[in-house]
Order: C-alpha cells, then sequence, then structure tokens
C-alpha cells in the first residue's frame, strides 16, 4: 500500500499544533472541572469490554485531531487488506489472518482448512479430558514465545472453568532449572507433553522435548506416542520423534497470534471443547467491532491512536498494565511479547530509519501486588507513565468482601493519579511516621504527589472465556493500528533472529574452548566459564 507515514501527514503537523497549544498542559483536574459531561464523552463500549478514557491527557477535540490522522495514514484500507488476506508482512510475503482462526464455519478465510483442524483438536481434547479412560493427570507445555505465553496466560485467567482433575505445567526456558522441578512433580503414566513447535526445530524447544523423552523412558515411559503430542507443520520430524498426533497450522498464523490456532490445545485440554469455542466467540465479536465500528467509536482504534499520542508527542516511553484479578497474572507477561515484538522497529516498511519512536515498554504486575512494589514510582517518581487498570465486575469466587476491596484499590489508584495531592494539603494532615527531626513543610514536600497522570480503565462484567477471547483481540487490534500509523511492520521479529544464531556459533565453542576470533568480552567470560 502507498499510505502514508503519520509524519508525512498533514494532520500529524497539525496534531503537533495541537499538542503545543493545548495538548501539552492540559490538567485532568481542570478538565473534570470545566465538563461534567467528560466521563460520559470519553467511555465507549465494546463487545464484553467497557473502557473508561476520561483519565487520559486527551479531550473531544484531540481525538479528533487522531482521528484525521487516521484517516490520512489510511487505517481503514490498512484494516481491510489485513481482513482480507493481502500479504501485509511484506518482509516475509506472507498474509496475516489470524482473525480467520476465530471467524465462524463459513465466514472466514481457508474455513475448511480451519475448522478442520479445530474439530480434530478439540475431539480429541475431550478423549484426554475423560481423566477415567485417559489416565492423564498432568499436562505439560513444552513450547517457548508464542508457543508458550498466550496458553500460559489463559490457563491460570480461566482457572474457574479448568478441568479439576488435570494440572497444567508450562516449561518454556532451556535452562534445566524450568523443567525440572516439574518433572520431579511427575508419573510417567499420568502425564502427557504437548511439544509446541511449527518446525519442530526451535532450539530452547527441542532440547526441552528431548530431556522430557529422556526423563519419560529412564522412569518406566513406554509408550511414546500415547504422551507425546505435537503442534507442528512438520509432521515428519514429530514422527522421527516418536509422536503419531499432530496438529498444524500456517505460515499466515504468527507466533504471537497463534493461540487461537493449534498452539491452544493446552487452553482446550484444560476449559473444554464448549469453552474454547466460547474463547474464539469472544474474539471474533471483537474483530466484528474492529472491522465494522466508525473509527470514532472504535475501542481497539482509539487505544492505538492514544498509544500514539503518548508515545510520539508527550513523550512517554513505557506503560503499566495492572490487571486487578489475580487471573490475569501473566497478562503483562503476554502484551509484551504481543506489542514489544510487533512494534518494536526502528525502520518503516520500506527499510527507512524512523525519526520518532515506536513501541513503548510494556510491564506490571497484578493489583494489588504492584502497588506494594511499583506504585510508588508512578505516583512519586520523575518519569509520568501512563496506567491501564483492568478491572472485573463480578469474581467467580464467593469472597465477596475480598472481592470489593480489590475493586476499591483499583479505582482507589486511578483516582489518586490523576487528583494528586498539594503540598498545602499534606500541610493539612497528620504524618504520625514521619521524623519529629523534620519541620513540617519538608514532610509535606515528601508527601506531596504530583497528580495529573494519566489512566484508562477497563471493565469486564466477569472474567470467561468469551470476555478475555475478546479482550486479547482487543490488544491485538490496538497494536495494529499504532504500528499503521507508524508504517511499520507489525508482524515480523527479525529481532529475535541474531542471538539465535549467534548462540548456535557460540555452543561447540563452549565444548572446545576456541575463543579466536570472538570480542574481549565474551572470550573473556567464555574463558571464565570454562575455568
Amino acid at each position: 500500500m502507498n499510505a502514508p507515514r503519520c509524519d508525512r501527514t498533514e494532520a500529524w503537523a497539525a496534531l503537533a499544533g495541537h499538542y503545543e497549544a493545548h495538548g501539552r498542559d492540559l490538567d485532568l483536574r481542570e478538565a473534570f472541572a470545566r465538563d461534567a459531561g467528560r466521563f460520559a464523552a470519553l467511555s465507549f463500549e465494546a463487545p464484553e469490554v467497557f473502557a473508561d478514557l476520561s483519565k487520559n491527557l486527551v479531550d473531544t477535540a484531540t481525538l479528533k485531531f487522531l482521528l484525521d490522522l487516521a484517516r490520512e495514514c489510511q487505517l481503514e484500507a490498512r484494516r481491510h487488506a489485513m481482513l482480507a488476506g493481502e500479504p501485509i508482512n511484506t518482509t516475509e510475503g506472507r498474509a496475516v489472518l489470524h482473525t480467520a482462526l476465530r471467524a465462524p464455519k463459513g465466514q472466514g478465510a481457508h474455513s475448511a482448512e480451519v475448522h478442520g483442524v479445530l474439530d480434530a483438536m478439540l475431539a480429541y481434547a475431550e478423549t484426554v479430558r475423560d481423566t477415567a479412560a485417559s489416565g492423564i493427570r498432568h499436562v505439560v507445555n513444552i513450547g517457548i514465545g508464542g508457543s508458550d505465553l498466550g496458553p500460559q496466560m489463559v490457563v491460570p485467567a480461566l482457572d474457574a472453568f479448568v478441568h479439576p482433575g488435570i494440572q497444567f505445567h508450562f516449561v518454556a526456558n532451556v535452562d534445566g532449572h524450568d523443567i525440572t522441578p516439574v518433572l520431579r512433580r511427575l508419573k510417567p503414566a499420568e502425564t502427557l507433553f504437548i511439544i509446541a513447535s511449527k518446525t519442530f526445530t526451535t532450539q530452547e524447544t527441542m532440547a526441552n522435548a528431548m530431556a522430557a523423552k529422556a526423563w519419560f523412558t529412564a522412569n518406566g515411559g513406554t509408550d511414546t506416542a500415547k504422551h507425546f503430542v505435537a503442534t507442528t507443520t512438520n509432521v515428519k520430524a514429530a514422527a522421527e520423534f516418536g509422536i503419531t498426533t499432530t496438529f498444524g497450522f500456517w505460515d499466515w498464523v504468527g507466533g504471537r497470534y497463534s493461540l487461537w490456532s493449534a498452539i491452544g490445545l493446552p487452553i482446550a485440554l484444560a476449559i473444554g471443547a464448549e469453552h474454547f469455542r466460547s474463547l474464539l466467540a469472544g474474539a471474533h465479536a471483537m474483530d466484528r467491532h474492529f472491522a465494522d465500528t466508525p473509527l470514532a467509536k472504535n475501542l481497539p482504534v482509539l487505544l492505538g491512536l492514544l498509544d500514539v499520542w503518548y508515545r510520539n508527542f508527550h513523550g512517554f516511553t513505557s506503560r503499566s498494565v495492572a490487571p486487578y484479578h489475580q487471573g490475569l497474572k501473566r497478562l503483562p507477561a503476554y502484551l509484551q511479547q504481543l506489542e514489544m515484538e510487533s512494534n518494536g522497529k526502528r525502520v518503516d516498511l520500506y527499510g527507512e530509519p524512523l525519526p520518532f519512536g515506536t513501541s513503548p515498554v510494556v510491564w506490571g504486575e497484578p493489583g494489588t501486588n504492584g502497588q506494594h512494589a511499583y506504585f510508588q514510582m508512578l505516583h512519586q517518581g520523575t518519569d509520568v507513565i501512563p496506567v491501564e487498570f483492568i478491572l472485573v465486575k463480578k469474581p467467580t469466587h464467593a469472597l465477596a468482601d475480598l472481592h470489593t476491596k480489590l475493586l476499591a484499590n483499583g479505582l482507589a489508584q486511578a483516582q489518586a493519579l490523576m487528583l494528586g495531592k498539594s503540598t498545602a494539603q499534606a500541610l493539612g494532615e497528620k504524618a504520625p511516621t514521619a521524623s519529629k527531626a523534620l519541620d513540617a513543610l519538608t514532610v509535606a514536600k515528601h508527601r506531596t504527589f504530583p497528580g495529573n497522570r494519566p489512566s484508562t480503565t477497563l471493565m469486564l462484567e466477569q472474567l470467561t472465556p468469551r470476555s478475555l477471547g475478546a479482550l486479547i483481540a482487543m490488544y491485538e487490534h490496538r497494536v495494529f493500528t499504532s504500528g499503521a500509523l507508524w508504517g511499520i511492520n507489525s508482524f515480523d521479529q527479525w529481532g529475535v533472529e541474531l542471538g539465535k544464531a549467534l548462540c548456535s556459533e557460540l555452543l561447540p565453542r563452549l565444548a572446545s574452548g576456541d575463543s579466536a576470533g570472538l570480542d574481549g568480552s565474551t572470550a573473556g567470560l567464555m574463558k571464565r566459564l570454562l575455568a
């Protein structure tokens, strides 16, 4: 496509002017005082997700300028190209069709193939879930990157729906300290290993797979074909390993978008066929919202535009994700890959260096844990870091009092970031733990919060397969939106390759001790490791 890059548009220049005149100094406290309808005007609904954007450093004028930018960058045409299966992953010549994986039968690209694999995978999952017949009590998923992060995030998130008789384990790190404590708890006859690798050659995954197989045979395991299954396209390599049950996927499925494919087998084993289809249905509902809703009401689009506004105009370099639900404890790590691997690029689609920032650093922890860890910096640190609060209205447990406390904490933290506390307010308060050696004004300065720190609150009615599917798809389309405006390829990941290639060169050197031709640091470190 010949769509212009964001910084080469008239809308970009207009947005820069708006930032200098109004955006830079927008004060949220004043904005709410001026406009009683601010919350209503800046709240948006999408399938399963309600979003309050009113505590962000924007107003309706800012959104208008951002929407003008999206239109001039031909976001709608780019969106159509992705959904139509055009090869928008230009550096690899591939389509990007993860949305086809959750489209109902007959409604998406490659539907017959997609639903053929889906039906077979779910049928297999149901046989394993019949634990009386299968004997399986433990499932170990061995993968890395998208083959690990998606299932590892979703299974605990949907704990209320997980099979009570099966325990799920996830091994990704090539460090033996990852797989060893898992194997220690297992019995071969009760364990199913899933080897998740599209090519069946991924270095870390295959090293762990071989370790698992060696453990299996050493501990009396006799039926590799029953206790090992693969999600891969390399059926021949899987067969050579001893695996006869495989479920494949396609080159238009990127790793970080693959949980909807056969890579989701551990999810299907955990929650069952019906709930897995509900997960897909939630994502599809968000796909339709993204595809059909006008930009001004399109939640993934608005979040992506907000990311551009913060990264390129306010200069914010990171965003913290604070899910106030323990089930979403792995969501920040999942979003790190989704966003930073997708949009952590320094050149545009034509290989030209970019004169502006792209992906922010994404990080976080569940509330309320984060409040006692890094929220100090969010409130009183020198950097302004937008925060994304995720609240779930109804728990899936019976401890209502705890859930009320959790929600109150989430609301209070967002409010505190915005309101802050002036020195005058601090002077009027008692500070019983303050040193008696300090004067009141000095103590008050330490207890001053600048406020006006932005946040977004996303709210789900309940954390279910359908709502989680919608939430994840929302984040996917948000990443697409910001990447499209930046004019980058959000679907390759060349930055993963260099370290892998150098590792392959260093492995034999660690065996032989040959450091000839290495840089001084690497040679010195290798010598010390081998001493």
